[in-house]
């Protein structure tokens, strides 16, 4: 095999994260996005469920009392936070600035002034960037269960 065990374990855990954001969006807006795939945001965090599929993974394997899985938590913990906070107040300020923008483009076009217009085809800023509370949970549920199916089925 080419990867450890844990890195396969990470690998999948995104992979899957990323892939099931497809149907999910599916099943409640009845749209097809394909683009999600390689998208932030959104069910569950694969962010998440990639550092919990490592921990898991480093937990199975070093113990759930050795260093590296002690490492794990820290880092699982911090990407966490950041997917619910950081990230999540990143979004708020892009819809901010969406909403300035497309006030500012009306604005535009109440003044007709063709110096001005070169501004007016602003490109959007993200607003899908950080996760709420539940799809970090189901991020950590996808990591503990890709971790666990991946050693049962790993070829040590």
């Amino acid at each position: 095999m080419f990867l450890s065990y844990p890195i396969l374990a990470a690998l999948l855990g995104m992979l899957i994260a990323q892939f099931v954001k497809i149907p999910i969006h599916f099943l409640t807006s009845r749209e097809l996005k394909w683009s999600l795939f390689l998208s932030t945001g959104g069910m569950p965090s694969s962010h998440t469920a990639t550092v919990i599929s490592l921990t898991t993974a480093i937990g199975l394997t070093s113990g759930f009392y050795s260093n590296e899985f002690a490492i794990c938590v820290v880092v699982s913990a911090i990407v966490i936070h950041d997917a619910i906070g950081v990230r999540r107040e990143a979004g708020f300020h892009a819809e901010v600035l969406n909403k300035l923008l497309a006030d500012f483009n009306q604005l535009i076009e109440i003044i007709k002034d063709h110096d001005v217009t070169k501004y007016q085809y602003q490109k959007k800023f993200k607003e899908l960037l950080g996760h709420k509370p539940v799809e970090v949970f189901f991020g950590i549920i996808t990591g503990i269960l890709v971790g666990l199916l991946t050693f049962y089925i790993y070829p040590f």
